[in-house]
């Protein structure tokens, strides 16, 4: 089996929870700034933090298309809440300047779950992960309206989409990484050697 190198959008948020993850899932990882970087790496994680200050912040450090083009070209890209946001085609609840990436045909409400007093854990049974339940943290986390045809729903909370999937593309409203459980990145390593 092959060792990916997959990077971690080191822009702003919970950068370092997902190199120890995607390490402990047999991948190399490293962080992602800049696009020359972007450029070595065989996937990317789009972690989670706060989502209009990571779309300033990748059009600042030059990031914005070069991630647009990318994941049109069909790099695996998985995100964890803000990423969830990144990923999404279309926002509800965003600021009217917000960039997002694309690459998932699907509609993101912002902060759905609530605000940051409102964060929890809960148990998430999610298609293509063995072994029961992940435990899921949901902070300030979004949840997707509707998706399009090419979208897999891959785990639902409390009647809400959390978790979607296109192609090579990933995408949970909740912070695995956080948990110390790294079968969600697990599979998404897969997914990453699948695309080699």
């Amino acid at each position: 089996m092959s060792t990916p190198t997959i990077g971690v959008l080191a822009l702003q948020g919970d950068v370092r929870e997902h190199l120890v993850a995607l390490a402990s899932a047999d991948a190399l990882a490293r962080p992602v700034r800049r696009p020359e970087e972007l450029a070595e790496v065989d996937g990317l994680v789009i972690p989670g933090g706060e989502s209009t200050t990571m779309s300033k912040l990748a059009v600042a450090f030059g990031m914005l298309e070069p991630l647009r083009e990318r994941v049109r070209a069909g790099m695996p890209v998985y995100g964890t809440c803000a990423g969830m946001i990144m990923l999404a085609d279309k926002l509800l609840d965003g600021r009217e300047d917000q960039e997002t990436l694309g690459g998932i045909d699907m509609i993101v409400r912002r902060n759905a779950f609530g605000r940051q007093n409102e964060s929890f854990e809960a148990s998430v049974e999610m298609a293509g992960v063995e072994g029961g339940p992940v435990e899921g943290v949901f902070i300030r986390a979004p949840w997707v309206e509707s998706v399009g045809a090419q979208v897999e729903v891959v785990a639902t909370y409390d009647g809400h989409t959390v978790a979607v999937r296109q192609g090579n593309v990933l995408a949970t409203s909740f912070h695995p990484e956080l948990t110390g459980d790294h079968r969600v990145h697990a599979l998404f390593v897969d997914m990453v050697r699948a695309a080699q």
